[in-house]
């Protein structure tokens, strides 16, 4: 029985070498699974990268999720594993235990491992994607991940339609969620594979915070049918005033990303069924928030 294969594709501006180079030590020493590892560096060529990793140079940075998709055509394997720069496997059996998975139910389109900073810093909680977070360590559906570490048969995400390319940064992760549900696959959170990642609070500046807005527009408007884009969006409009209310630099410059949501193209719409929207439902989430 050959051992399954794996397209890995590692997005990189080049600005962290000793971390990429842990995180490609990691992909190597993974057993009983083929790998087909490409570096893609988003604007920055790579060089330096250790034998069996390839690289592909993007002349300049076209976002995550769209550098993310380049690689994908590049890579051999009947799954696909996307691992950011600054993150590792500790356990060289991850992505073995992955294609357990798969192989075991192939409803399973999607898996998000449990993410812990080694040093022993408290993980933040948006690690975990649920409303409830709970035990970190206790698996369930989910339908939002976190991008840096993910596992996808291809075929969910061809299906899928892959990374949404338009949003640059910022809650691509959703989409794909969304899309894998509608392809008729489910999304996991797996708490008991653990990936590691430094515990870094991202600054909330402000082109974080109109990128998060436009994007959140731009969910509902490709995603959601009709009548649900002003729930949504109506949702996370009431958790930014409730979050920041007291910071008007804040809220201009997540109101300012709202308007460039519904005034600018956010590219193809492909909403999802209502069917989907029921099953979504049945696992404990509708896409309302």
């Amino acid at each position: 029985m050959s051992a399954p294969s794996y397209g890995v594709v590692v997005l990189t501006q080049g600005t962290r070498p000793t971390e990429l180079s842990r995180g490609l030590e990691s992909l190597l020493a993974q057993e009983d699974v083929a790998l087909d590892v490409l570096v893609v560096g988003n604007g920055w060529e790579p060089i330096g990268l250790p034998a069996g990793v390839r690289g592909h140079t993007l002349p300049e940075n076209l976002g995550i999720p769209a550098g993310r998709n380049a690689g994908v055509p590049l890579v051999r394997g009947q799954y696909l594993f996307f691992l950011d720069d600054d993150a590792w496997l500790p356990d060289p059996h991850m992505l073995t235990a992955l294609a357990d998975r798969f192989a075991a139910d192939p409803s399973l389109g999607l898996v998000q491992p449990r993410v812990v900073d080694p040093s022993g810093v408290t993980s933040p909680t948006r690690w975990i994607p649920r409303i409830r977070k709970g035990d970190p360590a206790r698996t369930s559906p989910a339908f939002s991940v976190w991008e840096g570490a993910v596992a996808l048969p291809r075929w969910a995400f061809e299906r899928a339609g892959g990374w949404p390319a338009e949003f640059f940064y910022a809650h691509e992760g959703i989409e794909l969620a969304w899309r894998v549900w509608d392809v008729g696959a489910r999304v996991e959170y797996a708490g008991d594979l653990v990936v590691h990642h430094p515990a870094i609070d991202p600054h909330r500046h402000a082109y974080y915070l109109r990128l998060n807005a436009r994007n959140r527009v731009w969910l509902a408007r490709r995603n959601l049918p009709v009548v649900l884009e002003p729930a949504y969006v109506g949702t996370w409009t009431a958790v930014q005033v409730a979050r920041t209310w007291r910071d008007r630099e804040a809220l201009g410059a997540w109101f300012a990303g709202f308007r460039e949501g519904w005034r600018e193209d956010p590219g193809p719409r492909r909403p999802i069924s209502w069917r989907t929207v029921a099953r979504m439902a049945r696992h404990g989430r509708p896409p309302l928030v």
